[in-house]
């Protein structure tokens, strides 16, 4: 794990020097920030894999930070995930709407933290061309080249954010076949990462406002499709 960096944001010292402890134990090389706006500065300069993200900050919270770095074309790959005492539901929806790809609550044991870490890390960089496809060149309204992280609808390069996009590609690699609930959460996020209920709803609500609401279809009770029109 050694080569994975991974940027702490929390405005309290004394967390973010536990949790740095125990990563630098497992081997990450781990950076920190106290705020949101440092934050931005050191992802730019450091360029993580993943960023531990506390909701309640100064200068800018943690829901606007995750937005604006989902902004930068070198965080469209990164993941982020919130570490944060706010468990509302509320907060956790917002957290995904904003481009996360997790929302852990504290407290948390370091032992459990460090297995979340790993399971996220262990898809960073994951592909496979029998589950993905690489570029659609048949649909001419929708491409997607997974290779370049891009996606363009209409002539227009939509900017998704990294879980959004794993899940429109999944979706689209077979129009028409309905991947159930339990097959998304297995692929996209992985059985090792808890998701709430709602984060598939969150993300497919997204991708039909960029995409329009007649390309993925619900299957109530079942899961989603996703059609050619």
């Amino acid at each position: 794990m050694e080569n994975f960096r991974i940027l702490i944001v929390d405005d309290e010292q004394d967390i973010i020097e536990f949790i740095c402890y125990n990563l630098k134990k497992e081997g990450f090389q781990v950076f920190s920030a106290t705020n949101g706006l440092q934050a931005l500065e050191e992802a730019v300069k450091v360029k993580p894999h993943l960023i531990l993200l506390d909701v309640m900050m100064p200068e800018m919270d943690g829901i606007e930070t995750c937005g604006e770095l989902r902004k930068l074309k070198d965080m469209q790959k990164t993941v982020i995930a919130f570490l944060t005492a706010r468990s509302e539901d509320y907060s956790q929806i917002a957290g995904f709407e904003a481009g996360a790809d997790d929302y852990i609550s504290k407290p948390i044991r370091p032992k459990v933290l460090i297995s979340r870490i790993k399971a996220l890390l262990k898809r960073y960089d994951q592909t496979s061309e029998t589950t993905f496809s690489q570029t659609s060149q048949a649909n001419k309204v929708l491409v997607i080249d997974r290779e370049r992280y891009l996606v363009i609808f209409k002539g227009e390069e939509l900017n998704l954010p990294k879980k959004e996009f794993e899940l429109l590609s999944l979706l689209e690699s077979k129009p028409g076949r309905v991947f159930t609930r339990e097959e998304i959460y297995d692929i996209i996020w992985g059985d090792e990462v808890i998701v709430g209920d709602r984060t598939i709803d969150v993300h497919i609500r997204k991708l039909r406002e960029k995409l329009g609401d007649d390309r993925i279809v619900t299957i109530k009770g079942v899961g989603y499709k996703f059609v050619n029109v």
